[in-house]
């Protein structure tokens, strides 16, 4: 599998995106329910589609450049 399949790209950037954003609205849910647990939800979240973020900016100079 080369870095520029479409299957690649979805593996590593449009799943984990989606499971940040479900912690993320779970979290919600949860403050709106006034569970304080749903600010470690929210933080999760953001932290895990920072990292999504970063393994693209990652892969985006090293991969696509050979």
């Amino acid at each position: 599998m080369k870095a520029t399949d479409p299957q690649f790209l979805y593996m590593i950037l449009v799943l984990p995106t989606l499971f940040g954003l479900t912690l993320i609205g779970e979290g919600l849910n949860k403050i709106l329910k006034e569970e304080w647990q749903g600010w470690v939800s929210i933080v999760f979240g953001l932290l895990f589609i920072g990292v999504v973020i970063f393994s693209y900016l990652f892969f985006s100079k090293n991969f696509f450049q050979l």
